[in-house]
């Protein structure tokens, strides 16, 4: 296995529960259990990946709730998903099941009707235009925040602030800071945080909080060293909508991480490996 397959698939099983990323009883063979309910698949990966794309050999078995035609349909949008996210040298695994979750979300009949908040509630979630900080709060400038669209599944909404910090104090500055300016996000149900930074002589510096979403910092702080992301630090902050969302949420935190990566312009968003020379990255 290549360095870069196996930093992937424990990136994989990090950000999505261990078991999404499985090798087989065949060599370079591994099973990709996507999250939701979709069939999983069998992926081969060659010596030489990420040089060349994966293959895709089939579909391994039909998901828990799984229907007649669900497996073709499931394998048909996986293949399409990999070769439109494949740029020959960068892994995409990651990249693939996103964009597998968006063409599976896209073809569910029923699924904007399930989906979306009412806009009162999107709006409500947004940051306010101008905070004000109470009297005894920390006296700070406000954080150069770049902030997520919301993100929305059955009334949870999701949005994420990504900032560039150069110590530990400053992040943590920044998380008390947006804690003590913004009543929203004071009041949300989670506020999941992650941070990795890098300091004098090689010193580097990662820490993740979960704020009461269990292993979601981690899933967090693996998203960030995927995308070999440096003194930045980053937010997802989650209103609960009243229905569970089960493993599905996890996916939803980092998304909403990512689109707030995006458009700080630390990655692309055809892929993750296509990084720009910007304050963030090494």
């Amino acid at each position: 296995m290549s360095e870069e397959l196996q930093d992937e698939v424990e990136a994989i099983n990090s950000i999505y529960g261990d078991g999404c990323l499985m090798p087989s009883n065949d060599a370079n063979v591994y099973i990709l259990k996507p999250p939701g309910e979709s069939s999983s698949l069998r992926v081969e990966f060659p010596p030489t990946y990420p040089a060349v794309p994966p293959v895709v050999l089939g579909t391994n078995s039909t998901g828990e709730h799984g229907r007649r035609g669900d497996a073709a349909r499931d394998l048909s949008l996986f293949i399409q998903a990999l070769s439109s996210v494949y740029e020959p040298g960068a892994v995409c695994l990651f990249d693939a099941i996103e964009e597998l979750t968006r063409l599976l979300e896209s073809s569910a009949p029923d699924e904007p009707q399930d989906r979306g908040a009412t806009p009162e509630s999107v709006e409500e979630a947004l940051p306010t235009s101008k905070a004000t900080l109470d009297a005894n709060t920390i006296d700070t400038s406000e954080p150069p925040w770049v902030i997520s669209d919301p993100f929305v599944e059955l009334r949870s909404v999701f949005v994420a602030r990504c900032a560039p910090v150069s110590s530990t104090e400053e992040a943590e500055t920044f998380v008390q800071h947006l804690l003590s300016s913004d009543k929203k996000v004071r009041t949300a149900t989670h506020n999941i945080t992650a941070w990795r930074i890098k300091g004098p002589n090689n010193t580097t510096f990662q820490d993740c909080d979960d704020d009461g979403e269990t292993a979601a910092g981690g899933r967090l702080l693996h998203l960030m060293q995927l995308m070999d992301l440096w003194n930045m630090m980053v937010i997802v902050t989650r209103w609960y909508g009243g229905h569970k969302l089960g493993p599905r949420r996890f996916a939803l935190i980092n998304q909403t991480a990512r689109d707030a990566f995006v458009k700080a312009g630390l990655v692309s968003e055809s892929s993750n490996k296509d990084k720009k020379n910007k304050p963030g990255k090494s």
